[in-house]
């Protein structure tokens, strides 16, 4: 074991570096992201009006590519965060947030219903003077 500790010193160093870069980004990037949320996000079926399909269409699809990335890159860091030290539900909703699939609404409404999260998201808004979310349908317990 000590032998293989060893031999992968460079790797072990790459990886604790990059463990406390995205632990230190999450607790940056991930109140910033959440507070910048409309209260009423959750209440509509569409979440955004679309106002670039009619003038740029290059630039729509640019965009759209840019930001299914991000949420990508959000959801691997979230999934990591649920092992090594970081806010993993929380990224992980964020990054739901920029990503574009079938049924996303539904899974979104779920996770954001979860009362620790719910809780939490409206605790960092308040400390930024920003209004609670408003959703539909009462909270969960889990």
């Amino acid at each position: 074991m000590f032998d293989w500790i060893h031999a992968h010193n460079v790797l072990l160093a790459w990886l604790f570096t990059a463990s406390v870069l995205v632990f230190i980004g999450s607790l940056i990037a991930v109140p910033w992201l959440i507070v910048r949320v409309p209260a009423d996000f959750f209440l509509h079926r569409q979440h955004y009006v679309d106002r670039w399909r009619p003038r740029h269409p290059f630039l729509r699809i640019a965009l759209l590519a840019i930001k299914n990335f991000l949420g990508v890159v959000l959801l691997l860091a979230g999934l990591v965060m649920l092992i090594v030290p970081g806010q993993g539900i929380l990224t992980i909703l964020v990054s739901l947030m920029f990503l574009d699939f079938p049924g996303k609404l539904a899974l979104e409404q779920q996770l954001i219903r979860l009362r620790p999260v719910i809780r939490t998201i409206n605790w960092m808004r308040s400390k930024a003077n920003r209004p609670p979310l408003e959703m539909l349908g009462p909270t969960s317990d889990s």
